[in-house]
């Protein structure tokens, strides 16, 4: 999550017509906690239940693990892009992410 925290402004053009919605099994409590504590600029879901993780593939085999999978949800709501499971220590995975985003998210063409 660190790594999507500092690259929120270049792989999510800083949120601009892109949400993003990191999904996990912990409860509401512990994530709220954790995502003000760590500043990360985005939404967290609490998925207790699992029923997310498990209609998206994401419950591993052992008890108590989960998968870390990475989808983007084109703006029709189709999965436009996925990585099952997404790699979070190769750095071409977030280049991959970079790449899927920029595709459905127009380029800022405003000047600053």
């Amino acid at each position: 999550m660190n790594a999507y925290r500092d690259q929120y402004a270049q792989l999510f053009k800083n949120g601009r017509n892109i949400v993003l919605i990191a999904i996990s099994a912990d409860p509401d409590t512990a994530l709220a906690s954790w995502a003000r504590d760590a500043e990360f600029p985005f939404l967290f879901a609490s998925d207790t239940g699992t029923a997310v993780g498990k209609l998206y593939g994401a419950i591993a085999r052992f008890p108590g693990l989960t998968n870390r999978n990475l989808f983007v949800v084109g703006p029709d709501g189709k999965i436009a892009y996925r990585a099952t499971p997404f790699r979070e220590i190769d750095p071409t995975a977030y280049t991959e992410l970079g790449a899927a985003v920029a595709k459905l998210v127009p380029a800022d063409t405003t000047a600053h």
